[in-house]
């Protein structure tokens, strides 16, 4: 047998209560769905990015309008016709200060157009208006048509899908046929139609937007509200005897929120770019309106000598649908983690 030691109770004193460490209590800040979403969006350093260019852009486009005279929009300047892009405190860059190569060499061409007081920060077009004011603008439109696909995508699209879903058997068979027919039509139709109607322009364009931009949001909110109709919170709601809109709204719709946001972002680059093939080819926006569409068209025209006036209006359309791409990704992440690859 070992001998039993025997230890002394002298030898253990509690330790105080402000020194009692619980090594086993993890503990983080209570996070709501909205907070998490967030949290995870913005480890997605290009999301980050996107999120801050798009608010610039539409923080410049929409408040620079009380500093843009709408008739220098229109209002030709052949004294200042063509001239390259000359911006303050950049002359020892060429390209940035008003000179050009002409024959292998930089030419001053706003002194040879007698203009040595005038600044374009991104020059001017054929006709002497002001290439920046003109891409702020057509930035502007293309921001109004991609608000107007948003409202018919919410307005239209939810709606439709969460009725559709809700209602089930021949309602939705019969909704969900209608939806097949419009989504049969190209876009590219349905403004020509327009036009028979109404006139080239933003009309025509936000007529054919709200024709046939909703379906593919109606049925990802119809698929969705299938699967949530059947959970139990909503069976009891229905079982306490809520409406159908009450349990729409308080249940669906808080539980759709995602979807809605994700298929959104997608949808706003569609409708930009959209709006600017229309305008290109000469079927949406026309001059002397103004569009990225229209200023990509003009520009085509004399790429070959003047290739800045396609380039910037190329590089702005390209970073607004980049942009809205990007943090359209980062949302869905955010969301639904489980979707990403």
């Amino acid at each position: 047998m070992e001998e039993k030691i025997k230890l002394d109770p002298a030898s253990f004193k509690p330790l105080a209560k402000e020194e009692n460490l619980d090594n086993e209590k993890i503990a983080a800040p209570s996070l709501t769905f909205t907070q998490d979403a967030w949290r995870r969006l913005k480890k997605n350093k290009g999301a980050v990015v996107s999120l801050f260019i798009i608010l610039l852009m539409v923080v410049v486009a929409f408040g620079s309008t009380p500093f843009i005279d709408n008739s220098t929009l229109v209002k030709s300047a052949p004294q200042y016709a063509n001239l390259p892009a000359r911006v303050h405190g950049l002359d020892f860059i060429n390209g940035l200060n008003g000179k050009m190569k002409v024959g292998g060499e930089w030419v001053d061409i706003y002194a040879q157009n007698n203009a040595t007081n005038k600044y374009f920060a991104l020059g001017t077009d054929y006709l002497g208006r002001s290439l920046a004011e003109r891409i702020i603008y057509g930035t502007k439109i293309s921001l109004i048509v991609a608000l107007f696909a948003t409202f018919f995508d919410l307005a239209i699209g939810v709606t439709y899908g969460i009725v559709s879903g809700w209602k089930g058997g021949r309602v939705d068979n019969v909704m969900q046929r209608i939806i097949e027919v419009i989504s049969s039509v190209p876009s590219l139709v349905i403004v020509v139609l327009m036009l028979l109607v109404l006139k080239p322009g933003i009309g025509s364009i936000v007529a054919a937007i709200a024709i046939s931009s909703w379906t593919t949001m109606a049925r990802m909110i119809r698929a969705e509200t299938l699967q949530l109709k059947s959970q139990e919170y909503v069976l009891a709601a229905r079982t306490l005897g809520q409406s159908a809109p009450k349990i729409a709204w308080k249940h669906l719709v808080p539980n759709l929120s995602s979807i809605i946001i994700i298929q959104t972002m997608y949808t706003i680059p569609s409708a930009i770019f959209f709006e600017a093939f229309l305008s290109f080819i000469g079927i949406g926006i026309s001059a002397p309106e103004t569009s990225l569409g229209v200023l990509m068209n003009e520009g085509q025209k004399n790429f070959q000598f003047l290739p800045y006036q396609m380039w910037y209006p190329a590089i702005v359309l390209c970073v607004l649908m980049i942009s809205f791409n990007l943090l359209g990704d980062g949302l869905r992440d955010a969301f639904d983690p489980k979707t990403r690859r």
